[in-house]
């Protein structure tokens, strides 16, 4: 008699077991199909920063086909279904006031070459159409995004030479202010806030990004420049990898009521995998970041949800998405939470190109436009390695005139109200 119990209680969780397991299975085919009708864009990884750390951008010396001592290569990204890739330029704060712009400039060739590279895996992009195309083709678009603003070293003329190189955001800060924006550090009481947000020089930068069709990144900002750029913003805002204050209460995360502006500007926060960011904590499970997911949409709904992994530039990972390759499964566990394929496709990509697109009918709306050409006062960025070329100086750095940063509001409060 007793055997007959064991057998038939082994039968009955063999029988559970692959009702779980087959149910597991029905959720992933979903995600995969999902993933191949709708683009996976990921808003950033810094495999480039990577490349330059291990082989000092030596692509020659590198083959992406068979690298393991990063969480992203070609076969991950194959198995991760990744369609578009924010690629970062970034190069540490500890190069403001030094060689930042050479630094950046050189991490901006580094995906081109990248590309030139690997064609048959990615193609380089720099619009909606772009991402479309690249996906129609089976290969990765590959955007770039410059991760701190000390890159441009105050320059409109840099950011606009970048943008002319393919970058398509700028990340205000990192974790050092510019003499125009504080960042993030501010709001956790470690350093001085030195603008109160964004000074009027930032403001005009803002407004340039506007009329180029540049995404203006409100990760690492402080929550006073956050509500600043919403506040004058024409195009829709990005977090390309920032998650929510709420469920961790770190200050590189997003607090509630800001998350309910980026749904009234029509933005979008891309959620990060960082555990410190994902759980405050040195660990942290996939469904640790579906509750990011999952808050996000309460608070602000699914049209503002996005992936923005920040593989290769953080040292801790989830259990469940150690690596690129593992993408899926978390879109797998957001279809077992009773997302619907809407809203699925909505994180993964479409709302992502609904951004963009706003972003260049912004630009295009502006086209008539002419470059913001005003410097930064020379009295906010003199130091021992800038020189004072063009300025008009005679013993005191020349005074700024806030009248061309008015004149620009009024300008785009008028394009706003006849959009």
């Amino acid at each position: 008699m007793f055997p007959k119990v064991i057998s038939a209680l082994c039968f009955s969780l063999w029988v559970n077991s692959c009702v779980v397991s087959s149910a597991e299975d029905l959720f992933m085919t979903r995600a995969l199909k999902l993933m191949s009708e709708t683009p996976l864009i990921d808003g950033h990884n810094d495999l480039p920063w990577q490349l330059r750390i291990q082989f000092n951008n030596e692509l020659n010396k590198v083959d992406l086909n068979t690298l393991t001592t990063t969480h992203t290569n070609i076969p991950k990204i194959k198995m991760g279904r990744l369609g578009a890739q924010f690629w970062s330029a970034y190069v540490p704060c500890e190069t403001q006031y030094k060689d930042a712009v050479r630094q950046t400039l050189e991490q901006i060739d580094v995906v081109h070459r990248m590309c030139q590279k690997y064609p048959e895996t990615f193609m380089f992009a720099t619009s909606s159409d772009d991402i479309m195309k690249a996906f129609n083709s089976s290969k990765t678009a590959s955007l770039i995004g410059v991760e701190g603003g000390h890159s441009l070293d105050s320059s409109l003329g840099t950011l606009r030479t970048m943008y002319h190189l393919g970058v398509r955001y700028l990340t205000l800060t990192h974790s050092c202010n510019t003499p125009w924006a504080d960042n993030w550090l501010v709001d956790t009481g470690s350093e001085p806030s030195e603008h109160n947000g964004l000074s009027p020089f930032g403001k005009q930068l803002v407004m340039e990004m506007n009329r180029l069709g540049m995404l203006i990144d409100l990760a690492h900002v402080t929550v006073a420049v956050m509500n600043q750029v919403l506040d004058m913003s024409a195009a829709p805002v990005i977090f390309s990898h920032s998650s929510a204050y709420s469920v961790c209460k770190h200050k590189r995360n997003v607090p509630d009521d800001v998350l309910k502006r980026v749904r009234v500007k029509e933005g979008i926060v891309m959620i990060n995998f960082y555990n410190d960011y994902v759980t405050c904590s040195k660990t942290a499970k996939l469904s640790d970041v579906a509750d990011h997911f999952d808050h996000i949409k309460n608070v602000g709904g699914a049209g503002i949800i996005g992936f923005g992994g920040d593989y290769d530039g953080v040292t801790r990972l989830p259990e469940g998405l150690e690596d690129v390759s593992k993408v899926p499964n978390l879109v797998a566990e957001l279809l077992r939470r009773n997302w619907t394929d809407t809203e699925v496709k909505g994180a993964l990509g479409d709302n992502l190109l609904r951004v963009l697109k706003k972003t260049e009918e912004v630009r295009d709306a502006q086209r008539s436009k002419k470059p913001d050409d005003v410097p930064i006062p020379y009295n906010e960025v003199e130091n021992t390695c800038r020189t004072s070329y063009g300025y008009q100086i005679s013993g005191a750095a020349r005074p700024f005139s806030t009248l061309p940063l008015v004149l620009a509001l009024v300008l785009q409060a008028l394009i706003t109200l006849t959009a």
